[in-house]
């Protein structure tokens, strides 16, 4: 899945609105970012105020095997701060082999086991919809550190709990996850029990609103923001322009940017 720019848990980390604790997690390499993600968070961890953050990512960094890091820190869209940052501690620049994978595809962890254990209906196909209370209240009781480290490394099933938390930084890290899918999105798109705050970060993003199923769930989603339905309302086909001008649900200035768009292809065609 790509992202296509910044995933919002960096843009978290850069504004300075992500916690201690996780950027501990972060400075461990723990996380669960991608390669090209971590690089840069690394970056910015060796700078924090903390001092103890500040250490912590400075001695991962130290830990790092350089093996292949050389030919990543080379590719021309990794930043000038990022190459100069690692230069400086002694990591080449480019030459040797490209790994196999995109670079976008690369996860860096350092901890890939370390996940909370909770009951997760991959492991049970047969389990009702109590079973998924139940499994949903147990991700509920774990703290925000664990929440986050299930939505960037867990369970499809688990991101569909965790992308409804009300704590942003959870709702962030799931939308961040290397193992997102598109069909995912598709569905965050359609749901009316997310954040506005997530939904608007799909609709700005230009990889997944090539999707025509994610525009579509997006316009059709009382809970997306006014200016961001708004605007896939021109991408809409005739048959969904015409449900989206009858729909009672969404915003009266949404229905009637549909029927004049639906009024003004019918005139074309006179």
């Amino acid at each position: 899945m790509s992202l296509v720019g910044r995933s919002p848990l960096l843009d978290a980390f850069q504004k300075g609105l992500v916690t201690p604790d996780v950027k501990r997690l972060a400075a461990r390499g723990a996380l669960g970012l991608r390669v090209r993600e971590q690089l840069q968070v690394f970056v910015w961890l060796t700078r924090d105020a903390d001092a103890d953050v500040a250490a912590l990512a400075s001695a991962t960094i130290d830990a790092m095997p350089r093996e292949g890091l050389a030919a990543l820190l080379g590719l021309p869209d990794v930043s000038d701060e990022i190459r100069a940052f690692y230069g400086a501690r002694g990591f080449a620049i480019g030459g040797g082999p490209l790994p196999a994978a995109p670079l976008d595809d690369m996860v860096f962890d350092t901890a890939p086991d370390d996940l909370p254990e909770v009951p997760d209906a991959d492991a049970d196909p047969a389990a009702d919809a109590h079973d998924g209370d139940i499994r949903g209240a147990a991700i509920a009781r774990l703290s925000v550190v664990d929440r986050i480290k299930l939505a960037m490394r867990g369970t499809r099933e688990q991101r569909t709990v965790l992308v409804r938390d009300p704590n942003r930084m959870v709702a962030a890290a799931v939308l961040s996850s290397p193992k997102l899918t598109d069909s995912e999105i598709e569905a965050f798109a359609r749901m009316a029990n997310v954040s506005e705050d997530v939904l608007r970060v799909i609709g700005l993003n230009r990889q997944w609103t090539k999707s025509y199923a994610v525009v579509l769930g997006l316009a059709r989603n009382p809970k997306t923001p006014l200016a961001v339905s708004m605007s896939f309302v021109p991408r809409l086909n005739e048959r969904d322009l015409k449900h989206l001008s009858l729909d009672r649900n969404v915003a009266e200035g949404l229905r009637l940017a549909a029927r004049k768009l639906l009024t003004a292809g019918q005139e074309r065609r006179r």
